[in-house]
């Protein structure tokens, strides 16, 4: 994984949601869409100095993932016992071997400057993801394929900012909804297709901040809209 293939997944989840392809650099997408998401933050390797990438910071000591297991294999974890005087020794001997384990990916393949990702393909700048593919800037999305900039979500395909949701699809900015498709600015809503700026509703299609559209005159707003978001 790197990051053309990064931005590969990025112009398929364009052209599925906005039927364009996208312009922007990583860097601008990070800024424009996954701004307040929380995303592994770079670190070095206590031990080598080598960049790796980490969901927690706190503690200022890191090993990766790969050191971890190597120095496990050959001299191991186990000091030999010695002589503990004060809490001072206790903490300095424990320092000796305490550090945070980075980018900690299980069962996975093709996956870049992330942390604690499972059973996942093709995943970016990404933590806390199961089961999913194709994620870029995603926090705690699961069972999921070619999502952007999304958290707390599961069951998503093609979807850029989709939070606290689940089986949404070809969709942009949704919050705390489920069955969304085709649908932009939607909060708190169930079973929306080809709907925009729309909250606490159900079962509806062609709305636009909640009224009742004919199909031909959304689908004008809609480019309107779409103009609006990649534009601004």
């Amino acid at each position: 994984m790197n990051d053309n293939k990064a931005l590969e997944i990025i112009d398929k989840i364009f052209m599925n949601i906005f039927n364009r392809k996208n312009q922007y650099t990583l860097d601008e997408i990070l800024e424009k869409f996954a701004f307040d998401i929380r995303l592994p933050k770079q670190v070095n390797d206590s031990i080598t100095n080598e960049v790796t990438w980490a969901d927690s910071i706190s503690s200022g000591r890191f090993i990766t993932l790969d050191n971890m297991e190597k120095r496990d294999t050959t001299v191991g974890w186990m000091l030999d016992k010695k002589n503990v005087s004060s809490l001072e020794d206790l903490i300095r001997i424990w320092n000796s071997i305490n550090y945070t384990t980075t980018e900690r990916v299980y069962d996975s393949e093709n996956v870049a400057k992330s942390d604690t990702i499972y059973r996942c393909q093709n995943v970016y700048r990404s933590s806390d993801c199961g089961d999913s593919k194709n994620i870029v800037f995603c926090e705690s999305v699961h069972e999921s394929e070619f999502v952007l900039s999304s958290q707390r979500s599961a069951t998503c395909m093609f979807s850029i900012r989709v939070d606290d949701s689940k089986d949404c699809s070809n969709s942009y900015n949704v919050i705390c909804s489920s069955k969304v498709s085709n649908s932009f600015f939607i909060q708190d809503c169930f079973d929306l297709y080809e709907c925009m700026f729309c909250s606490h509703i159900a079962n509806k299609r062609f709305c636009i901040a909640n009224m009742q559209f004919e199909e031909e005159e959304y689908f004008q707003i809609k480019k309107m809209i779409i103009d609006w978001i990649l534009n601004s």
